[in-house]
């Protein structure tokens, strides 16, 4: 191996336990990637044995080796926490042992499969909730997950590659980390690896490069992946160095961003995720969801399943970070304009569906035309920004 890799390796082990030292609080590191077998966990686990070399107490808490032969060689050093066993539907199912891990309380342990949903009846639902309490109650995690997983991004994703991702984390988990690593490789590397078995079984491999491993896809991820990483590290160097802003130059922190939705699911998901995209872009101050109910939205005029989707997106909503605004108006321009006065907004996100076609609805009398037309009329800097779905 180069010298000037393993130079590189060293002083990212040293800074990374530096960090550890200095807080109380664990200190948690994510390494980000574009797709399975780019090697975030051998990059993980490379990590825990350079902590291991240092005199760190490491713990390999939970990994997934796929049977990689390079990522299986990675375990012969750092201790490995014997996974829990538990029954569901009368099965046998393994988990990360959650309780064991506070219980010995390393001073690092390693997490794979951040976006892994727990089996029911867990402490908790999701595994990166896990890495939470880990990392609160002072034991520093290093972890791993694919761009494909941030909940913000669910609708870019399934437009690029047609895969409905259910295992989600939320955004505010990378912004709130205090590394995050974008482990790439290029496209032709990516493919190269699953063509020669390195990722998958030898009879998954046609089938995965003809759907999700195709260039294209590839190519977009990738693309999803180093501009988040981008971001972060815009907004680190920011916070850390008092330098300049990068947020545009036309936008700057004190925006303050209202999301518009109604009880149409789909397009709520598809708003409240880009408009946390568009807050976390622009550095904004606030940003807010709108649920404006209408006489024909009462609880006695809508179904069940369509409460129980709205108060499903409120949820994400908050999950995203935004604060949630309920009132109960008729007139649902007005509303909003009154809203969006109140709170200082300074960028409205609504949205508008394809079905009926882009320019006839901007055209005639609707919700939609009417708003453009009064925040046009009346609204001062107030800009609009449509969500198409």
């Amino acid at each position: 191996m180069p010298s000037a890799e393993n130079d590189l390796r060293d002083q990212s082990a040293e800074r990374f336990l530096r960090l550890v030292r200095e807080k109380r609080r664990g200190t948690l590191k994510i390494y980000l990637g574009l797709a399975a077998g780019v090697g975030k966990t051998y990059r993980m686990l490379q990590e825990a044995n350079d902590l291991h070399a240092n005199g760190v107490d490491v713990l390999v808490g939970y990994v997934e080796t796929h049977g990689r032969a390079g990522t299986v060689a990675q375990l012969s050093e750092v201790p490995l926490l014997a996974r829990k066993q538990v029954f569901y539907k009368g099965h046998a199912v393994e988990e990360m042992d959650l309780d064991a891990i506070e219980k010995r309380r390393p001073q690092v342990v390693i997490v794979d499969e951040l976006a892994h949903s727990n089996v029911p009846g867990s402490r908790n639902q999701k595994r990166w909730q896990d890495v939470e309490e880990l990392v609160k109650s002072g034991i520093s995690v290093i972890t791993a997950v694919n761009v494909q997983h941030l909940e913000s991004l669910h609708d870019q994703v399934l437009k690029i590659t047609g895969t409905d991702v259910t295992e989600r984390i939320p955004d505010q988990l990378l912004r709130e980390a205090d590394e995050v690593v974008n482990v790439d490789l290029t496209v032709g590397e990516l493919r190269g690896r699953l063509e020669q078995g390195k990722i998958y079984d030898a009879a998954k491999v046609p089938t995965a490069l003809a759907n999700f491993f195709q260039p294209e896809n590839l190519l977009q991820l990738r693309r999803l992946a180093v501009r988040e990483v981008a971001q972060l590290l815009g907004r680190q160097v920011e916070n850390e160095t008092g330098g300049a802003s990068a947020v545009p130059a036309q936008r700057r922190n004190d925006d303050r961003l209202l999301a518009c939705i109604n009880s149409n699911a789909q397009a709520a998901k598809e708003i409240i995720r880009k408009a946390s995209r568009l807050a976390d872009r622009f550095g904004a101050a606030a940003w807010y969801v709108l649920y404006v109910q209408t006489g024909r939205e009462s609880a006695d005029r809508i179904g069940l399943a369509t409460q129980r989707h709205l108060l499903n997106n409120l949820q994400l909503a908050v999950e995203l970070g935004a604060q949630i605004l309920r009132v109960k108006d008729d007139n649902v321009v007005a509303a909003i304009q009154r809203i969006a006065q109140e709170k200082s907004a300074t960028l409205l996100v609504c949205g508008i569906t394809r079905e009926k076609g882009l320019w006839q609805q901007l055209s005639r009398s609707g919700v939609t035309h009417d708003l453009l037309t009064a925040v046009a009329r009346d609204s001062g800097d107030l800009d609009v920004y449509l969500v198409t779905y």
